[in-house]
Parts: structure tokens; sequence; C-alpha cells
């Protein structure tokens, strides 16, 4: 099982940004992918998740309405667009595998596979 995180860099507040996550060792239908992020002195926080089925997501209350995850089936991929970016969304961002249900997905600890990070910098 692997998940590579890609996309990430310097944007200035207010632009957006694409992260990508694809998968090997499984396909989107196994298990549900999320991201979750941790910015410098701070706790991990899951930032939005999509079931497997495709048909349930979940977002933090701080990026509903900015940030899109969707799944490209074909090319085992998890993407997440993040628009009108702030300053606060400055961490690292890794991609995850969730195996739990829709109500684990705000919890990072419940996410059993986990990629390499990707770092998003918002700042003017």
């Amino acid at each position: 099982v692997q998940l590579q995180a890609s996309g990430g860099g310097l944007v200035q507040p207010g632009n957006s940004l694409r992260l990508s996550c694809e998968v090997s060792g499984f396909t989107l239908d196994d298990y549900a992918i999320g991201w979750v992020r941790q910015a410098p002195g701070k706790e991990r926080e899951a930032v939005s998740c999509i079931r497997s089925t495709g048909r349930s997501t979940y977002y933090i209350d701080s990026v509903k309405g900015r940030f899109t995850i969707s799944r490209d089936i074909a090319k085992n991929t998890v993407h997440l667009q993040m628009n009108s970016l702030k300053p606060d969304d400055t961490a690292v961002y890794y991609c995850a595998a969730n195996t739990g249900p829709l109500s684990t997905y705000a919890n990072p600890a419940l996410y059993r596979y986990w990629g390499q990070g990707t770092l998003v910098t918002v700042s003017s």
C-alpha cells in the first residue's frame, strides 16, 4: 500500500493550489482517502476525506466552501482543490487511507496508511 502526495508549493493569499494523491497497491474503491495537515507547532487535523464509494465527503469547518476533494478512478488519484488560500492553511499536507466509517474521518489517529507530506506555504 503506497500513497504519493504532490502539488504543494508557495502561493500568495487568495490564490489556489491542487494537491494530488496517487495510490498504489489498492484501489480507491477499497478505502476512503483523506488529507491531514500539520502546521508548525500545532496538532494534526483532518482537512477532508472522501468515501470509497465517492458519495460522501468530509470537510473541516475552516475549509468548507474553499476546498473540494475529488477522485480520478482511472488514475487511482485523489485531488484536493484548494481555493482562496489563507496563511492559516500553511502546513504539511499528508494523504492517508481510512478503513473506518464516516464517523472516523475527522480523527487523524484513525487513518491507517500514510503517504509522505507535501508542504503548502501561503504567504505574501
